[in-house]
C-alpha cells in the first residue's frame, strides 16, 4: 500500500523510460531488480505496478460491495418474489460462468481499459457479497430489537439503515479484505492475457507476460513481479484472517480459550 501511494518518491527511475543500450541487465547497484528487454528499470515498474493492482482491487471491491449490498438487502429483507428473482435467477445466471471467464468475455467485448477491467471484475464478483448480505439480513430481521423497532412504527428504510446494516458489517469487512486478494489476482490474470491496462502502463501481469520469452536467460524478470504479486495476495489474505479473528470472538484463537 505504501509503495503504491509513494511510488513517485520510491521509484529510482521513470518506469516508462527506454534505454536500448541497457537491455536485460541483471540486478546491480544501478538497477536493483535489473532491466527488461527495452531497458526499463524493473524495480520502478514493480513499484508502479502496485498502483494499478491496488486501484483495481479497491474499485472492484467497492463496486461489488455496493451492488451486493443493495441486491442482497432487497432479497433478504423482502423475501418472496424479490428473493426468488435476485437469489435464484439473477445470482445463478452470474454463477453459471466462472468469474474470470465472465470478466474475460466482458473485457474482450468492450475493449481493454482500466474502467472496463474494473467493471468486468465487479460484475463477476458481486454475487458473493449479495448472498452473504442476504443470509445476514434474513437472520437479523427476525431479531427482537428489529421487531421492536418495527412495532414502534419504524419504516423499512429505517429498519435497514439504522438497525440491520450496522449489525452485519463485520462479515462484510472480512469478505472485502479477502476479495481484495482475489481482485489483485484477477487483474494480474487479465493483464497477463493482454486484456488489462495497456502498455506502457506497468502492471504485474503484463510484466510477467513480457518476461515469458526470457524465462531462462533472465529469470529475474519473472521472479520480482511474481514475488510482488504473491506477497500482495498473501498480505490481503492475512488481513482477512486477522479481521475474522478480531471481529468474531467465536473463531480463531478466541474459540480455543
Amino acid at each position: 500500500m505504501m509503495c503504491a501511494i509513494f511510488a513517485p518518491l520510491l521509484a529510482p527511475h521513470d518506469p516508462a523510460q527506454l534505454s536500448l543500450t541497457a537491455r536485460l541487465l541483471p540486478p546491480s547497484t544501478a538497477h536493483w531488480f535489473g532491466t527488461d528487454e527495452l531497458g526499463r528499470d524493473v524495480l520502478s515498474r514493480t513499484i508502479y505496478g502496485a498502483r494499478i493492482s491496488l486501484t483495481v482491487a479497491v474499485a472492484v471491491v467497492s463496486l461489488s460491495l455496493v451492488l451486493g449490498l443493495v441486491m442482497g438487502s432487497l432479497a433478504g429483507f423482502y423475501g418472496g418474489l424479490t428473493d426468488t428473482i435476485v437469489n435464484i435467477y439473477v445470482s445463478n445466471a452470474f454463477l453459471a460462468l466462472p468469474g474470470i471467464l465472465l470478466a474475460v468475455a466482458f473485457v474482450a467485448f468492450l475493449g481493454p481499459s482500466l474502467g472496463n477491467l474494473i467493471l468486468a471484475l465487479a460484475l463477476a464478483s458481486w454475487v458473493n457479497y449479495a448472498r452473504l448480505v442476504r443470509a445476514q439480513v434474513l437472520a437479523m430481521k427476525e431479531r427482537e430489537f428489529v421487531q421492536a423497532a418495527r412495532s414502534l412504527g419504524a419504516s423499512n428504510l429505517r429498519l435497514m439503515v439504522r438497525h440491520i446494516l450496522p449489525n452485519i458489517v463485520q462479515p462484510l469487512i472480512v469478505q472485502a479484505a479477502v476479495g481484495m486478494a482475489a481482485a489483485v489476482l484477477a487483474e494480474a490474470t487479465l493483464s497477463f492475457l493482454g486484456l488489462g491496462v495497456q502498455p506502457p502502463t506497468p502492471t504485474w501481469g503484463a510484466m510477467l507476460n513480457d518476461a515469458r520469452s526470457h524465462l531462462f536467460d533472465s529469470p529475474y524478470l519473472v521472479f520480482f513481479p511474481a514475488a510482488a504479486l504473491a506477497l500482495c495476495v498473501l498480505a490481503f489474505n492475512f488481513i482477512g484472517d486477522g479481521l475474522r479473528d478480531f471481529l468474531d470472538p467465536r473463531s480463531g484463537h478466541h474459540g480455543a480459550q
